[in-house]
């Protein structure tokens, strides 16, 4: 089993295709609201180039997606989101100076909050100091253009119940 073609010789072994195919990263995170359709966000502390951030994160080796923002999702917030999985939107960024590799992440459902629930979370101060929730024209001066583009598309997704595709999430300057 190997890859393409290099033309000269007949296929690559794997190791060799690997070289030569796509390096990305990935994370899964969850799209929150309250009651009244309002996204949830977490301050960053660490992020200034992105600071207010879905719940979720980086997949460590070895997970898949959902279980990725589930765990992220309990150590950031101690919520353990419900299945089965909703994707709301498939997320994908070029590399650039910020960042070498591209980018491709899920973003699930995670429902309506209540207010009970919004107070209850416990934010890790090692990477976030606040739960805000607002209406969606508010987070727009709060955020970087493609930041507000893609919760914008979250809360198009949510509506209609269409999954978005955002790949405008570059690495790049906004």
């Amino acid at each position: 089993m190997g890859g393409p073609s290099d033309g000269r010789t007949g296929w690559l072994p794997p190791e060799q295709y690997a070289e030569t195919v796509l390096k990305a990263t990935a994370f899964a995170c969850f799209y929150f609201t309250d009651e009244d359709e309002r996204p949830l966000q977490l301050h960053s502390v660490y992020s200034p180039a992105h600071p207010w951030q879905l719940v979720g994160g980086t997949m460590d080796p070895g997970e898949r997606p959902w279980q990725t923002a589930v765990r992220e999702c309990q150590e950031e917030t101690g919520i353990t989101p419900a299945g089965p999985p909703r994707l709301l939107a498939t997320v994908y960024g070029l590399p650039g100076a910020e960042w070498p590799y591209s980018t491709i992440g899920c973003v699930f459902d995670g429902g309506r909050l209540t207010a009970t629930q919004i107070r209850g979370i416990a934010v890790q101060p090692e990477e976030h100091d606040e739960v805000r929730v607002l209406p969606l024209a508010a987070w727009e001066a709060l955020m970087p253009r493609r930041d507000f583009e893609r919760l914008s598309a979250l809360t198009e997704a949510r509506r209609t119940g269409t999954a978005a595709y955002v790949d405008n999430w570059d690495w790049g300057d906004d």
